[in-house]
Formats: structure tokens, C-alpha cells, sequence
């Protein structure tokens, strides 16, 4: 199954920028992406093009804006560090994170470490997530639609009883 399609950024409300849609992606070979012009604006809007990358559980990145980051890295590092699980998700999130800045061609160069841990070679998958983007290795991307399309017997998480589109 291949998922591939451009979309837009979406402006909810001044102030708050709402970033979704799918892009198919190639990396350069010194690991630079290329951000898609029509979000280059909003990243730009949010801090001056600077954005931080970081590390995911689902073996994707993480790329937010600057701004956006800030009080999610503030709550992480308000949380306690005595919890093991805790202190893992602070390491993972907080201890990968990487401040980058769009050139002047809105290009942003992947830390190796991050595109190792990701898996990601030139075919990437840029997944908007309202305020944040997923960055995923193209066959991981599809790995996931599909396990997303694979509900057993219809049945659906909980947190969504009663939600319709």
C-alpha cells in the first residue's frame, strides 16, 4: 500500500498553526530534507525557521517548531526522574532533541545519530500532526498504514466510542 499525497498547512487561528497531510520525501546525500515550501512560512512564523528534531518510541522523528517545543521539552524536565519510565521518555525526548534552523532553500540537516535511530535513508515520509511533524523511513511509513487499516473485527480503541467522521 502506498500512501502518497500532498497537502497543505492549515492556520486554525492567528497565532496557532495546524500542520497535516502526507509528503514522500528524499533525503540528500549529506542528509539534508527539504521542508515543502507551502510549510515553510508557518515554521518560519513560529521562530524564525528554527525548529527542534528529536527521537520517537515509534522510531520516526519528531520535528516541531520552536516554539511549539518549548513547553513540552518545560513539562518533561518538570517531571520526576525517579520514575524509571519517566527518566527513559526524558533521555528519549529531551536528550535527542537537536535545535536546527532552515537554510535560506529550507533545508535542515538531519543529526546522523537521529537519522540512524530512524532508520532513514533518501526515501522519507513527512506525516503532519497538528502543532508537529512525524519524519519516517518511507517502508516503516507503510508498515504503519497498514497496521493502522488493520482493526480486528471492526473493533476500535475505546478512547474513540461514539466519535464519527
Amino acid at each position: 500500500m502506498v500512501v502518497k499525497s500532498g497537502d497543505i498547512s492549515l492556520r486554525a487561528r492567528p497565532g496557532f498553526n495546524m500542520f497535516r497531510g502526507v509528503t514522500t520525501l528524499s533525503l540528500d546525500t549529506k542528509g539534508r530534507l527539504t521542508v515543502p515550501s507551502r510549510y515553510r512560512d508557518e515554521l518560519s512564523s513560529q521562530g524564525d525557521g528554527k525548529v527542534v528534531v528529536t527521537a520517537d518510541p515509534s522510531k520516526c522523528l519528531l520535528l516541531f517548531p520552536l516554539q511549539a517545543w518549548e513547553p513540552i521539552e518545560k513539562k518533561l524536565n518538570g517531571l520526576s526522574s525517579f520514575d524509571p519510565k519517566t527518566r527513559n521518555l526524558q533521555r528519549l525526548l529531551v536528550g535527542n532533541a537537536a535545535d536546527l534552523e532552515l537554510d535560506a532553500t529550507g533545508r535542515i540537516l538531519l543529526p546522523s545519530m537521529l537519522r540512524e535511530f530512524a532508520a532513514l535513508d533518501k526515501n522519507v515520509v513527512m506525516v503532519g500532526q497538528g502543532s508537529k511533524f512525524e519524519i519516517w523511513n518511507e517502508m516503516r511509513w507503510q508498515e504503519q498504514m497498514e497496521q493502522a487499516l488493520a482493526f480486528k473485527n471492526g473493533e476500535i480503541p475505546d478512547e474513540l466510542a461514539g466519535f464519527s467522521l
